[in-house]
């Protein structure tokens, strides 16, 4: 291994810490993020008891991730506008609101993804 390739793996390396620490954070300071991720064990423990198909498997795990996702990213929205503006801003309320709607948007398409693949087996 040349010197160039093992700085890119060492920097592989930390890019993946420094995700995984975020997600960790994320799962510590969030409480939608923990609600979310029990509900998402059971849903895929359900799956895997109905051993639904693969094609409708990979569908609830997309929806999964989509809503975890989207709640990643609002979380650090929230944290850049809240380092950004310590006072109410309209405009930061905005920016809030916009990410908290994606979570919610993904949410609903996890449920309605979750019942139209699971009524069949239920």
């Amino acid at each position: 291994m040349t010197g160039s390739e093992n700085v890119s793996s060492r920097k592989l390396i930390e890019s993946f810490k420094y995700a995984l620490e975020g997600i960790e954070y994320c799962l510590k300071t969030q409480r939608n993020m923990r609600l979310h991720l029990v509900i998402a064990a059971v849903v895929v423990a359900v799956c895997v008891f109905l051993q639904i198909s693969s094609m409708e498997f990979i569908m609830v795990i997309i929806s999964i991730s989509l809503v975890f996702i989207c709640e990643l990213i609002n979380t650090a929205v929230e944290k850049a506008v809240d380092t950004a503006t310590k006072e109410y801003d309209p405009v930061a309320k905005i920016a809030k609101d916009v990410a908290a709607g994606a979570v919610l948007v993904a949410a609903i398409n996890s449920v309605a993804v979750g019942i139209l693949i699971l009524q069949r087996y239920l």
